[in-house]
């Protein structure tokens, strides 16, 4: 096989053991942590490809050479953090089936991080309750925008937008790759969706300037987040029970289109429609807007949907390991 040594019931149990851990454990300590370790050489590489914002405008020529550079860093991290997922998925292969889906699960489990996700949200209505400038303040975690100026309600929906988003970002996506490719797609995917937040932003950004040099990252996370992101929309519906009626698709895509993102907008859409909470970003779009305001518990009932779709997902991943039926092209 081409990258799924180990036998389809280690691949299959080490999916159940990744979630298994990221619930009872959480994330491990930064100096442990891969994601800490991609962000410590985006954060490198970055200083060396992106100019400082506001400098002199450059010509064709210099934001050709900052595209490529660009993408040669990221090419060039990609392959490594590929390479090693690799090997490592190589060395646990040849042991005993329970062992190597113990050790596989522990492998993939960093790169997986719903309990943080949702404790992180959750984080946001228990500080509202406090006061409006803890709930930003919490927010502010969570995402990149300014939250100075927002009210309760827009502090609500922010926090349900990042749920939505990073359901697949941080726990779907992965799985989706680890069933594809094993712990290399996973590995690829986490360092693609990383580069993306560091680097994909269309101007500038903590202090410099990604209009080219962050062009690459950008696509690459949309064109692996593509199906993902769909998949995470429709593992939704396919939770929801009963409210899955007001989510017709039709519903669905014509609100997933109102994002300037090709794929943030699907998982979000789905959330709005299924809450039947109006969502916004300030400025740039409005889904479901005949939706009701957000308001206090919206935030808990996202999260016991976002649950579900964690246990189905993983149910997904591990049924499609175990059964094998892709894996007979790469034999």
């Amino acid at each position: 096989m081409l990258f799924l040594e180990p036998g389809a019931a280690a691949l299959a149990l080490a999916v159940a053991v990744a979630l298994a851990v990221d619930l009872r454990l959480g994330e491990p300590p930064a100096r442990l942590h891969p994601v800490v370790w991609i962000g410590r050489y985006l954060a490198w590489a970055g200083r060396r490809i992106a100019p400082v914002a506001g400098a002199a405008r450059e010509g064709g020529a210099a934001e050709l050479r900052r595209f490529a550079g660009g993408a040669a860093a990221w090419c060039c991290g990609a392959a490594a953090v590929t390479a090693l997922a690799w090997w490592l998925q190589r060395l646990v292969a040849p042991w005993p089936p329970l062992l190597g889906a113990l050790a596989l699960g522990l492998l993939l489990k960093p790169l997986l991080a719903w309990r943080l996700l949702r404790t992180e949200v959750q984080a946001v209505e228990a500080a509202l309750a406090v006061s409006l400038p803890q709930g930003r303040a919490v927010l502010a975690r969570l995402v990149s925008r300014d939250v100075s100026a927002l009210s309760a309600r827009e502090v609500r929906e922010s926090a349900i937008e990042s749920l939505a988003e990073n359901l697949n970002d941080s726990l779907v996506a992965p799985l989706f790759w680890f069933a594809l490719l094993g712990l290399p797609g996973a590995a690829l995917y986490r360092f693609a969706n990383t580069a993306d937040a560091m680097w994909g932003y269309p101007g500038a950004y903590g202090g410099r300037d990604w209009r080219w040099a962050g062009k690459w990252a950008a696509r690459a996370d949309d064109a692996l987040s593509w199906l993902p992101a769909r998949l995470t929309a429709g593992l939704l519906l396919a939770v929801a029970g009963a409210d899955r009626r007001r989510a017709a698709p039709g519903a669905l895509r014509r609100e997933a289109g109102r994002t300037p993102s090709p794929n943030s907008g699907w998982p979000m859409a789905a959330m709005a429609l299924l809450l039947d909470t109006r969502l916004s970003k300030p400025g740039l779009y409005v889904l479901h807007a005949a939706g009701r305001p957000a308001q206090a518990g919206d935030i808990g009932r996202a999260a016991a949907l976002a649950a579900r779709v964690a246990l189905a997902a993983t149910g997904a991943a591990a049924l499609a390991l175990g059964t094998r039926p892709l894996w007979e092209r790469f034999a």
